[in-house]
């Protein structure tokens, strides 16, 4: 079990700072592995269309390279220098790094034994931190390209909001904070799930997000459909992937908003009257119905919690019952997780718990 800390991460966290020259590691004619190299295999929505390297915004994408070498490295740079990115040799976590602004390289492994490897850069942080220019992979000693894995047979996609996330799950004094040194996906309930399955995986998440209303202006039914998340003209080929499992845990947001008049996005949203009920049933409804769309074959799994829209005598989970119902879609199903009676985000052991009962779900009523 791979063991994270918070600031000060168990093993190290390789900042801007500590980009080396790979010319000092060995001798050997160094191998550069270009962002467009069919070796590489990318997970999530990334844009490698630009000329300038791949471009990542969304929670939990990520990059594999397989290859035989004494150490690799990878160019990147950073929009904002905000983003996190877990990197891992052989399934193992060995470090984190922290993308500069100006485009520099990466020392991400070095001393590897005389074998085969993979390294993976998995994106922690949100799309609100920025986005990331991955140029390529650079391999030095005895160094050689291979081959990509077998593509998982298993496919999942999440939409969700700072609980799928994975917001401020190293924040172990359970304060909240908005770091971006707190956030790791890799850590939520939905990134354990689609590991625990093998599964292919996608995260469309944002903190705050909701279905009628969200703390900023964009909701999840108007960002969904995007490549870009910020970008209104940026389109998402939803021919690209398609998943077997969608889980779906949204909501938490517009319960807080839609009793609160005086926000701004109410205001903008609603006017002065709160939204009725079957308003908000249908739109739900119609978020889900976009999502049937796209995934004539999947299984959609309307999911709510673990915070307090799940609390006792909560109107919520009925909202969801009552829109699936309505669609009476044999393959569309609501797992309501209980509230975890603590105030802050969940914490990585509250993560855990929902990932166990999402899995349990999932094994009792997916076919796959």
């Amino acid at each position: 079990m791979v063991k994270m800390g918070t600031i000060r991460f168990v093993k190290m966290l390789i900042s801007a700072n500590m980009a080396l020259s790979l010319s000092s590691c060995n001798t050997d004619k160094a191998v550069f592995v270009t962002y467009n190299d069919p070796h590489i295999v990318y997970e999530g929505r990334i844009d490698t269309t630009k000329v300038n390297g791949a471009q990542l915004y969304w929670s939990g994408t990520s990059i594999k390279l397989n290859f035989h070498g004494a150490s690799i490295a990878a160019n990147m740079k950073d929009s904002d220098g905000d983003n996190y990115y877990n990197i891992s040799i052989d399934n193992d976590i060995v470090g984190v790094i922290r993308p500069d602004t100006v485009q520099r390289e990466y020392l991400l492994a070095s001393g590897l034994s005389k074998k085969n490897h993979t390294v993976e850069i998995f994106k922690r942080t949100e799309w609100n931190r920025g986005n990331s220019t991955f140029q390529g992979f650079r391999i030095n000693g005895r160094a050689k390209v291979l081959g990509p894995s077998p593509s998982p047979k298993r496919k999942m996609e999440f939409y969700g909001n700072s609980i799928t996330a994975g917001y401020a799950v190293e924040d172990y004094s359970g304060k909240d904070s908005p770091d971006s040194t707190y956030t790791n996906n890799y850590l939520s309930y939905a990134a354990i799930t689609a590991r625990h399955f093998k599964a292919e995986y996608r995260c469309i998440c944002r903190s705050g997000i909701g279905i009628t209303i969200s703390w900023e202006p964009l909701t999840m039914p108007e960002m969904y459909d995007r490549l870009v998340p910020q970008d209104t003209t940026s389109k998402w080929d939803f021919s690209l992937y398609s998943p077997d499992v969608v889980v779906i845990n949204l909501l938490q947001n517009d319960s807080w908003l839609i009793d609160m008049p005086d926000h701004q996005e109410f205001k903008r949203r609603f006017g002065n009257k709160a939204p009725k009920e079957n308003v908000i049933i249908s739109a739900y409804q119609d978020f889900i119905v976009s999502i049937r769309e796209h995934y004539p074959r999947a299984h959609i799994i309307c999911a709510l919690g673990n915070m307090d829209a799940t609390k006792k005598d909560s109107k919520w989970p009925e909202f969801i019952y009552k829109a699936v119902n309505n669609l009476n879609d044999p393959k569309i199903d609501v797992l309501i997780i209980p509230y975890k009676n603590t105030d802050n985000h969940p914490s990585k052991q509250e993560q855990k718990v929902m990932a166990q009962k999402l899995i349990a779900f999932i094994d009792e009523n997916v076919v796959w």
